[in-house]
């Protein structure tokens, strides 16, 4: 082979050109998002940060978290919604009353399952497992780099979980389509795959849409899809993405840093720091004894770049 390409990702949004960077959506011209090419957020790859220790207990051990301590996403996950150009095709929302609030130990679960429904496994500061439940206690994933058949319980690893058909808006096929689907991939593996991570194999199962699957869209022109991040009831920030395979492994990353971590991230970018006193003395002195540089002649757009080219 000739040129090998290395895992390709970004570390924080200061490093990711997106809107307006004071969060004010304009309509002035294209703006960049972020392009995923040849990585994967399996979430059995990449290990979650460490998490800090528990205080000591009187007896000087650690304490153990409760397992049947209710999980709070209006802690730890980040609302958002998915446009493709002015349609909304998914949305997260965590105001009282929704669904999305509401996660069940895998044996509760369980009771609350259908064949055809998708299944998402949640737990703080990990990547979010999606699966297929087709009935018979079993659900249908993508799980260490294949497609494994399992009962709904050992899939969940401990984790709470909750039915997740309502966050994307397309239209879903019959449950009796949806299983076949996901039965039909049962032992595909590694180089067999056309999905990135379980969320979107478990999608396209259910939707059959090609949007889902690894380059199921030509990454050209102007990026249709926009994620929205929801900073506070009346603030939010988009990004923009030339395919959903890229949102998704944005919103996947996302969910596995937690809520307080990404708006931390997203508020440094927004709001940079202002430089201290003495260095805005020492700029404005500087400013004063050195003459401004020359200014470059300006360039057209016939100059090689492109203003719209995404950056990986």
């Amino acid at each position: 082979m000739g040129n090998q390409v290395e895992k390709l990702t970004h570390l924080s949004y200061k490093e990711v050109p997106t809107a307006d960077p004071t969060g004010v959506d304009r309509d002035d011209g294209p703006r960049i998002g972020v392009s995923y090419i040849f990585s994967n957020d399996d979430e059995d790859a990449e290990q979650p940060p460490p998490q800090p220790q528990p205080p000591p207990g009187p007896d000087g051990g650690g304490s153990s978290p409760d397992p049947s301590q209710p999980y709070d996403p209006r802690l730890h996950e980040v609302e958002c919604a998915v446009f493709y150009r002015d349609q909304c095709i998914y949305q997260k929302s965590l105001a009282p009353g929704s669904a999305a609030l509401s996660t069940y130990t895998p044996e509760n679960l369980l009771n609350r399952c259908q064949p055809g429904d998708l299944v998402e496994f949640v737990s703080q500061a990990q990547y979010p497992h999606w699966a297929v439940y087709v009935g018979d206690f079993q659900v249908v994933h993508l799980h260490r780099l294949q497609v494994s058949s399992s009962f709904l319980t050992d899939a969940s690893r401990g984790r709470r979980g909750r039915v997740v058909n309502e966050l994307y808006r397309y239209r879903p096929l019959s449950p009796g389509a949806v299983v076949r689907n996901a039965l039909a991939h049962v032992g595909a593996r590694e180089r067999e795959l056309s999905w990135r991570n379980s969320e979107s194999f478990a999608a396209w199962c259910r939707y059959g849409k090609r949007e889902f699957k690894i380059g199921g869209e030509l990454r050209i022109g102007k990026q249709p899809y926009r994620l929205q991040i929801q900073l506070s009831a009346q603030r939010s920030h988009t990004l923009e993405f030339q395919s959903l395979e890229d949102l998704i492994m944005e919103k996947r990353r996302n969910d596995q840093l937690g809520r307080a971590a990404v708006l931390q991230e997203l508020a440094m970018h927004l709001h940079p720091a202002e430089p201290e006193e003495g260095d805005r003395d020492a700029a404005a002195a500087a400013a004063r004894t050195t003459p401004p540089p020359e200014r470059p002649p300006a360039r057209g757009r016939d100059d090689g770049e492109d203003p719209g080219a995404v950056v990986h």
